[in-house]
């Protein structure tokens, strides 16, 4: 028999115990659970390093926002200084499709939301599911995206048709704005996205202050923003990665 192996992740400390005791009793089904992003993640390495892996996430779409109380023994405790909380679910789902693009992931709900439900879609989830479905529903999801199958329920369908629509058209026009840069102002954006100040924007492009104070202004300018986060914002749904900081170190 072919077993499945299912990760749940989720801080809601008894829904999480609920639904891993319920997909337990399958019998092609080996469940953990972790209570955050960064445990689900040393969870994962650890499989991997003893030669196992996990086929599908089920991760809450409300990661991270949850108050911890005491977890149960059957979820990864957190180690390290209490960063787990900084993770979403979306985050979660996009760092797992870059770095672990054969496992699949499924976002569960607790109402829907057709904005997140698309952005879960482009991070990468395979699906997005109510928490309050049934078992059996859950179950079919699971083995549906093991078979590269999208799930999403047939109410949500029309409006994430029509946010990711919308989406690809805020990138086409994200683009377009970003092409108008000359290439050093390009240089000045990714130094943006990477969270660089003009300081440091000025020691890692050898130019002076003022001429990064320049330089940014005229990014601000032909993109159409007042503020370096609208910037950086525009930046991302446009497809324009941080400068490589590694590389100038």
């Amino acid at each position: 028999m072919v077993r499945i192996r299912v990760l749940v992740v989720d801080d809601h400390r008894i829904f999480a115990e609920s639904l891993a005791a319920a997909l337990a009793a399958e019998p092609d089904v080996d469940v953990s659970a972790a209570g955050s992003g960064p445990a689900a993640l040393r969870c994962m390495d650890r499989a991997a390093a003893e030669g196992r892996t996990f086929d599908v996430l089920l991760v809450d779409a409300d990661l991270g926002t949850a108050l911890h109380g005491p977890r149960p023994a059957a979820v990864v405790p957190d180690e390290g200084p209490g960063q787990d909380g900084m993770v979403d679910g979306i985050s979660l789902v996009a760092g797992v499709r870059s770095g672990r693009p054969a496992v699949r992931t499924v976002v569960l709900a607790e109402k829907d939301d057709p904005r997140r439900a698309a952005l879960a879609l482009q991070a990468g989830a395979s699906g997005w599911v109510a928490k309050d479905c049934s078992l059996s529903r859950l179950l079919t999801v699971i083995r549906g995206v093991l078979r590269d199958e999208t799930h999403l329920p047939p109410a949500l369908l029309t409006a994430v048709l029509r946010e990711l629509t919308a989406a690809r058209k805020h990138r086409t026009e994200s683009e377009r704005l970003v092409e108008s840069l000359t290439p050093r102002e390009r240089e000045v954006l990714r130094c943006m996205v990477a969270g660089l100040g003009r300081k440091a924007v000025a020691e890692r492009l050898f130019l002076s202050p003022h001429t990064v104070r320049t330089h940014m202004q005229n990014v601000l300018g032909k993109l159409g923003v007042h503020s370096t986060l609208a910037a950086v914002a525009l930046a991302r749904r446009a497809g324009v990665g941080p400068a490589d900081l590694e590389a100038a170190s």
